[in-house]
């Protein structure tokens, strides 16, 4: 549902404005032709959401069947991906780090050479790659990949964000193509409904997908391994 605003011109008048919930900047690239190189899934969301520890997750499930490789996105540090390289997820070398330097969505949308030259690098390291999880620095509902930088988008939000966050909208949660709500275990500990946030989540989405998950319960994901799979070309069919 668009929120409303009301803002006064003078008289004592108050004009609503109405903001749609899926708009946000052009995108300024065209989708790039997935033949021939790896498939580039995006993983986006707000600070905390549970973002790196899905990607550890996907890498533990998927390295052993595809070859995979990960980008991630942090503005000043190398944080995110010394996480993944500490973790032992996959092969040191299979992970790299862009620093944005400025918001994250700068550098998945606006910009996106900096992400696509670390994906090159990884392709060129690793010929016949299937997959390359592209991770984005924390940001806003607002934040969403480039159709030339990400084939498929993940965006994760969690429940100690509050069951308002689906209702809310933004296009990270209304055009995403996989809603991630995360963190489910705790949603009686933050007081969060998670009927009501799955029931939403539904609502503002339509037909796209969501999958609500714990990863202290199911530490590999299962239900979003499978929605990769279920994406990849190298898969189809």
């Amino acid at each position: 549902m668009p929120a409303e605003h009301g803002h006064h011109h003078g008289h004592g008048h108050v004009h609503p404005v109405s903001f749609d919930p899926t708009e946000t900047e052009p995108d300024h690239y065209e989708p790039a032709p997935t033949a021939g190189r790896a498939y580039r899934i995006g993983i986006g969301g707000p600070v905390g959401s549970g973002k790196t520890a899905l990607t550890a997750a996907l890498c533990r499930a998927l390295g052993g069947e595809l070859n995979l490789a990960v980008v991630t996105n942090d503005i000043y540090t190398t944080e995110d991906a010394d996480f993944l390289r500490k973790a032992g997820v996959l092969a040191p070398e299979r992970i790299e780090a862009v620093q944005t330097g400025a918001c994250p969505h700068t550098a998945i949308r606006d910009d996106i050479t900096a992400n696509l030259d670390a994906v090159e690098q990884l392709e060129e390291r690793f010929p016949g790659l299937d997959l390359v999880i592209i991770e984005s620095g924390g940001d806003n509902l607002t934040a969403v990949f480039s159709r030339g930088l990400a084939d498929s988008q993940v965006f994760v939000v969690d429940v100690a964000g509050g069951d308002k966050v689906p209702r809310k909208g933004g296009p990270g949660v209304t055009t995403a193509d996989l809603l991630v709500i995360n963190k489910i275990d705790i949603a009686h500990l933050v007081g969060a409904d998670l009927d009501v946030m799955t029931s939403d989540a539904h609502r503002m989405r339509g037909e796209l997908p969501v999958i609500a998950q714990s990863l202290v319960d199911t530490p590999d994901a299962p239900a979003v391994a499978r929605w990769v799979r279920s994406v990849l070309p190298v898969h189809a069919g």
